[in-house]
């Protein structure tokens, strides 16, 4: 339990930002409100009745000031290649862990090619892409590879039924696309290409109930970082439903709309993450209701785990590899139902 430590949430009025706030206040944490735009931070905070610290990513000095006195900050803010680095500099000065939820891939391998020395030195944890994306297919993966210490493939696909993205999603596509010159990425024989071909188009056989599914195939997310940074597999490999890559496409997809109390959408997952090395495969599976609402639980578990001392490394780290994966799945429930191999 939190027992009364405070946790910064830069992008705290955010859309996931308000998930994560909440998700911490239930875990006994009290979370500080911090961000860029004083307008919304104060209304967010007058909602709330929590403390409010504005910080600008420009402003090293209000950075500072919005940590003072917490045990820990996460991040919420996209786009992240614009935020991450500032606000990471901030918590190596306070000496406290940093956790976001960056989807960005160009983003989280920044995190892990400038911090990784710095962070071990100080003998401090920075977890980026503790989210749906980056995080949860890594301990998928993770928890499917059991006792292997290598494996040739790792394929990790989502089957949404839909993706309404966020302002901030949008935002941070523009900000991908744009470091990327308009091309695509994947991940093969252990190295990022960037490439200029179509993506493709293939038919992926998921789990029951979802069964087979027209997907996109190498729609790379933050796995293709998180899963290498830590396991031995050449080949990592995401794929999407076309549904939902439609969704993602068509600026005139609306903003997730709240269907229950505690603010989720309707929108449906599975996640089904399969190592395979030589002839056999392994499989760990994840299903549950709205990506946003569901980083909300994956952050808690993450900063419950590194205050209480729960971890397994030091420095810049991915979840599969600072956390007991299996039991970290488990502990998710009820807000995810897994599936994981004997």
């Amino acid at each position: 339990m939190g027992s009364v430590q405070k946790v910064a949430v830069f992008g705290a009025y955010g859309h996931t930002g308000r998930f994560v706030v909440a998700e911490l206040r239930e875990r006994g944490f009290v979370p500080v409100l911090s961000g860029r735009d004083t307008v919304k931070l104060e209304k967010y905070a007058a909602e709330t009745g929590l403390e409010a610290r504005a910080a600008s990513i420009d402003d090293s000095d209000s950075l500072d000031r919005a940590l003072a006195g917490t045990a820990a900050v996460v991040n919420c803010a996209g786009p992240f290649a614009s935020t991450a680095g500032p606000v990471i500099e901030a918590a190596l000065r306070a000496s406290i862990p940093y956790v976001d939820v960056a989807a960005e891939v160009e983003a989280n391998r920044d995190t892990f090619a400038h911090f990784a020395d710095r962070a071990r030195a100080a003998q401090t944890v920075i977890v980026p892409a503790m989210a749906f994306y980056g995080g949860l297919g890594d301990l998928l993966v993770t928890a499917a590879m059991g006792e292997w210490t290598t494996a040739d493939e790792a394929h990790v696909a989502f089957g949404l039924n839909s993706w309404h993205p966020t302002a901030g999603t949008r935002a941070s596509g523009i900000v991908s696309h744009e470091r990327r010159d308009g091309r695509r990425v994947r991940y093969s024989q252990g190295r990022l290409e960037y490439r200029d071909d179509a993506q493709p188009r293939l038919e992926r056989p998921f789990p029951e109930p979802m069964g087979t599914r027209p997907v996109i195939g190498e729609f790379t997310m933050a796995e293709v970082i998180t899963v290498p940074s830590h396991l031995d597999i050449a080949e990592v490999c995401t794929y999407m439903t076309t549904e939902a890559a439609r969704d993602l496409s068509n600026p005139d997809t609306p903003a997730p709309t709240a269907v229950d109390a505690g603010g989720r959408s309707d929108q449906t997952f599975l996640v089904d993450a399969v190592v395979r090395s030589g002839g056999i495969e392994r499989r760990a599976v994840a299903t549950g209701q709205d990506i946003y609402a569901v980083t909300a639980p994956l952050v808690g578990e993450a900063v419950d785990r590194v205050l209480s001392g729960r971890t397994r490394a030091v420095g810049v780290a991915s979840a599969g590899e600072i956390f007991d994966a299996v039991d970290f799945l488990k502990a998710l429930a009820p807000h995810i139902s897994v599936q994981l191999p004997a």
